[in-house]
């Protein structure tokens, strides 16, 4: 008897989770694995982060000795560089070889200028020719022919 997952009669893994789990088998599935380590070490870090920051900060990474964090507004950038030594110390006690920490703020997205002019009408006849046009796509010519009579 085989102990190889069960599967559709397509071939295709019977479920999400199957999938997921043949995905990170592959050595394409180093990205997911690293996704997946930095989050559960961001729910590690939660309970050492000070309780009106944790809402506003994510470990974004970890490389080389360098903790980064990402904060959604500068001044939660300046709360958590003021509890660096306690992360620093905190990732160490997860055995992390933590020497620095590096915050990062999010921009937040904002509508272009552009976006909050008007359009300017059109003349009649740049409208006349983008109906045309607009026609001409929808409405092939049911012979096959590019030619016109």
């Amino acid at each position: 008897m085989s102990d190889s997952k069960p599967r559709s009669p397509k071939g295709h893994l019977s479920t999400p989770r199957d999938a997921l789990d043949a995905l990170l088998a592959e050595p394409a599935g180093g990205p997911f694995r690293r996704a997946l380590w930095l989050d559960e070490l961001d729910q590690r870090f939660r309970p050492f982060l000070p309780p009106s920051l944790a809402a506003h900060a994510r470990l974004a990474n970890y490389e080389r000795g360098r903790l980064v964090f990402v904060v959604d507004a500068p001044v939660w950038r300046a709360k958590l560089r003021l509890a660096a030594p306690e992360l620093l110390d905190a990732a160490r006690s997860l055995g992390l070889d933590a020497a620095e920490l590096i915050v990062k703020t999010t921009t937040p997205v904002t509508a272009s200028p552009q976006s909050d002019r008007k359009a300017k009408p059109i003349s009649a006849a740049a409208l006349q020719s983008l109906q045309a046009a607009l026609a001409s796509l929808n409405d092939p010519d049911p012979s096959g022919s590019k030619d016109t009579p």
